[in-house]
């Protein structure tokens, strides 16, 4: 049961249309800059947009470049390699 709900809502987003998941992704965005962890902002935009490479474009559109290098700096070296890989 567990695998069926760990997917973080990602069987829901597939069935979302783009607008949809711009306005969600942009949400999460807001909620960044209110405080919400980079970490759970990338996962979360990668879960929303299907795949990285689109998550990657939803952030460079929401994010301003000043924005993503303050965050890929304030990472923790944990989190490190996927915040870069998607906000770089």
């Amino acid at each position: 049961m567990l695998n069926d709900n760990n997917d973080l809502g990602a069987a829901l987003f597939k069935t979302w249309t783009e607008k949809q998941r711009s306005a969600e992704i942009e949400k999460l965005v807001q909620g960044f800059r209110s405080g919400v962890p980079v970490g759970i902002l990338c996962k979360m935009t990668e879960t929303i947009a299907g795949d990285k490479k689109k998550a990657k474009k939803y952030l460079k559109q929401f994010l301003s470049e000043a924005e993503r290098q303050s965050a890929i700096e304030s990472a923790s070296d944990s989190m490190q390699p996927i915040v870069k890989s998607l906000l770089s």
